[in-house]
């Protein structure tokens, strides 16, 4: 017996079930993916960020948003949600609805063993197609660090690393400012265990469907399935 065609779904049909579900969903080429929990110090670094964030934004055009904010990248068709999300000066959304922002200003992301390669790889490759886009975030969770892009010229970008709990990162595009102490205010770094949690496609797209011409396709993008620790 041959296998039944798994369904393709656009992003109209993708967005419909979104609003209904309890839980939250990535799509991408055809395919919704399931978000996993997150853990304790993941929860405690998010909250952090946007409480320090949202602090130094207060009385300025610019507004903060964690998790629960989709954003679409319309040039590669991803949905997703950053871990935290800040946009200045009027915000754009793909619809009425008001939940899939358009021109994100700064996206954050806490990483995990899991996330960790496509947070580096082709997810930031995705976010780089955002005009809007001037800098990237990357957060630890195992030690005090964070690497920080910044858009150059040319459409380039510039990594600065920023270690230790005496270090601050500047972000001049919303004159903002991190210290890493706050960041990691009460994370306990021998209560830091990594917890198994996976990744699951809940829907792919049929293979009589195939890649369209341009779609693009980095190797191991989504994975069928991810077990892995996620700290």
């Amino acid at each position: 017996m041959q296998p039944q065609p798994k369904p393709y779904f656009n992003p109209e049909e993708y967005l419909a079930l979104e609003r209904q579900a309890e839980t939250k969903s990535e799509y991408w080429n055809g395919q919704i993916y399931a978000l996993a929990g997150a853990s304790r110090a993941h929860v405690l670094i998010v909250t952090n960020l946007v409480a320090g964030l949202g602090a130094q934004s207060r009385g300025r055009p610019c507004e903060v948003y964690s998790s629960d904010m989709r954003v679409q990248v319309a040039a590669t068709g991803l949905y997703t949600y950053p871990d935290v999300i800040v946009v200045c000066g009027k915000p754009r959304f793909e619809d009425r609805h008001r939940d899939t922002l358009l021109n994100p200003l700064v996206l954050i992301e806490v990483l995990s063993p899991s996330t960790a390669i496509y947070d580096r790889g082709a997810k930031f490759e995705f976010y780089r197609s955002l005009e809007s886009l001037s800098d990237y975030l990357l957060v630890a969770q195992d030690e005090p660090k964070i690497d920080h892009y910044t858009r150059q010229s040319a459409d380039r970008w510039l990594l600065s690393t920023y270690r230790g709990l005496d270090a601050t990162v500047p972000i001049p595009a919303i004159d903002c400012a991190l210290p890493l102490a706050d960041i990691y205010d009460k994370i306990d770094w021998s209560e830091v265990e990594p917890e198994v949690v996976t990744l699951r496609v809940l829907r792919e797209r049929a293979a009589e469907y195939g890649p369209r011409p341009g779609d693009p396709i980095p190797a191991g993008v989504y994975p069928e399935r991810i077990s892995s620790p996620l700290g």
